[in-house]
């Protein structure tokens, strides 16, 4: 899903809560982040991944290249959701220029919507491992409704849409870039406002893929229907220590909820990948998202997956432009930072 010419690119994650952008380049000392900026998008705008108000949505981009002193118009950009299909599927061995000729007749086995509604990619990952006639293909289908929609927002944005990715594989060429994975098996975990992607890899193999509706917006939703207060004032609730419109225990009451629920619904995710994969181990968490700053979420998923669970620091191997970045502010936000920053590393012609 590439479009537009090969040049540097800005990474642009567009989430329903927030917007970030984040600027890498290639100096003499190595990768070298120049500029990272992220705007708070009012609620309503974007929902479940569907852009509701383009206009608004677009302003806050512009807002955020301003502010943040970005200068290219260049951008890489990705989606998620159920308007996302990733599936790995087992084809006869072939060329990958055959299998652009067949990808269509083999992704309508696959695929749950109207094949003429969709793009399609696929990636070949290599031989299959029960049979050397076949290899395995990873298959990426994304409703055109979507795409157009990502698209028109750039350009009425003023700037040029280069290419188009998964959430989910540019959660993991951060987390590649930044702890260069062996051969152990970990779960990528990325907690937004409305939706959690989940990657699980095997070395730099992701052997399973899923997002479920569920985020950091639950929290604010509880907290709405409990003191009748809008959305943006149920953030501000949420993230303060002490307010006057909710108790601290009827708060911890509330997030106790909300990531109890999160843990049953990603246990269910690794109980179906352990029933498909029974001599398999995850060997570590790593979260990322506005949900891994929760403490108590952290601990409860360790507790109920009996694996080690750590944040994610997508900043960690870059170096860091000191004149325009401001280091504490970097730490804060890291974690919310992991799509972008696996953005702001592709290049056009990435597969």
């Amino acid at each position: 899903m590439v479009f537009g010419k090969k040049s540097h690119l800005i990474g642009l994650d567009i989430g329903s809560r927030s917007i970030k952008a984040g600027e890498v380049v290639i100096t003499k000392k190595g990768p070298t982040l120049r500029r990272f900026g992220m705007v708070e998008l009012a609620d309503g705008i974007i929902e479940e991944g569907s852009i509701k108000d383009p206009e608004a949505a677009s302003a806050s981009i512009k807002e955020l290249f301003k502010e943040y002193n970005f200068k290219d118009q260049n951008v890489a950009i990705s989606i998620g959701g159920y308007s996302v299909i990733v599936k790995k599927i087992t084809v006869q061995t072939m060329t990958d220029d055959q299998l652009q000729d067949t990808i269509q007749f083999e992704a309508e086995q696959y695929i749950p919507f109207d094949i003429n509604d969709v793009n399609l990619d696929f990636q070949i990952l290599g031989e299959s491992e029960n049979n050397p006639n076949q290899m395995a293909v990873l298959l990426v289908a994304a409703k055109k409704e979507m795409i157009d929609e990502y698209i028109n927002l750039i350009r009425l944005s003023g700037l040029n849409p280069c290419l188009i990715d998964v959430d989910a594989f540019a959660l993991q060429n951060i987390f590649e870039f930044s702890y260069e994975p062996e051969e152990e098996i970990v779960a990528l975990i990325d907690i937004g406002a409305s939706k959690t992607s989940l990657n699980i890899l095997k070395g730099t193999n992701s052997v399973f893929m899923r997002d479920v509706s569920l985020g950091c917006g639950q929290i604010n939703q509880k907290i709405v229907s409990l003191v009748d207060c809008t959305p943006e004032e149920a953030e501000q609730i949420k993230q303060s220590d002490q307010s006057d419109s909710i108790s601290p225990e009827d708060l911890r009451e509330i997030i106790s909820s909300v990531v109890s629920d999160w843990c049953s619904e990603i246990r269910r995710a690794l109980d179906f990948f352990y029933s498909t994969e029974p001599d398999e181990q995850i060997d570590k968490i790593v979260l990322s998202g506005g949900g891994a700053n929760i403490a108590e979420f952290r601990s409860l998923l360790a507790a109920e997956t009996s694996t080690d669970v750590e944040i994610v620091n997508p900043f960690k191997n870059f170096i860091v432009d000191e004149s325009g970045l401001d280091s504490s502010y970097l730490e804060l936000v890291a974690p919310q930072a992991a799509i972008c920053m696996g953005l702001s590393l592709r290049e056009v012609d990435d597969k």
